[in-house]
C-alpha cells in the first residue's frame, strides 16, 4: 500500500487512499535550527513493509531542505540513522 506523505508543524504524517492516518514521525522543535525526532508509529497493518524507513527518509529530506538538525529521542529514529550512515549529518552532536 502506498501512503501519501504530508509535512505538518512538527510532524510527517502517512495516510492512506481514504485519507486515514496510518503512520507518522514527531519532531518538536528544539530550537530554531534543531529538532527532537520523539516518537515515530506505524499501523500494526503496515508494521515490517518499509513504512518506518520511509518516514525517516521523508524526515531526511525535510531536514535537508530546513537546513535543521536533529536530536534522536526515538529508538528506531536513532537505529535507521545508525544504519543510514549518509545522513549522520543531520544529526545534532
Amino acid at each position: 500500500m502506498a501512503l501519501r506523505y504530508e509535512n505538518e508543524v512538527n510532524e510527517i504524517v502517512g495516510y492512506d487512499e481514504n485519507g486515514v492516518k496510518l503512520a507518522c514521525v514527531q519532531f518538536p522543535a528544539v530550537n530554531s535550527d534543531t529538532v527532537d525526532v520523539e516518537h515515530t508509529e506505524v499501523d500494526p497493518s503496515l508494521q515490517g513493509q518499509g513504512v518506518g524507513g520511509e518516514l525517516m527518509e521523508q524526515l531526511a529530506k525535510r531536514l535537508r531542505d530546513e537546513k535543521k538538525k536533529a536530536v534522536l529521542t526515538c529508538p528506531y529514529a536513532q537505529h535507521w540513522f545508525d544504519g543510514h550512515p549518509e545522513n549522520k549529518d543531520l544529526v545534532a552532536e
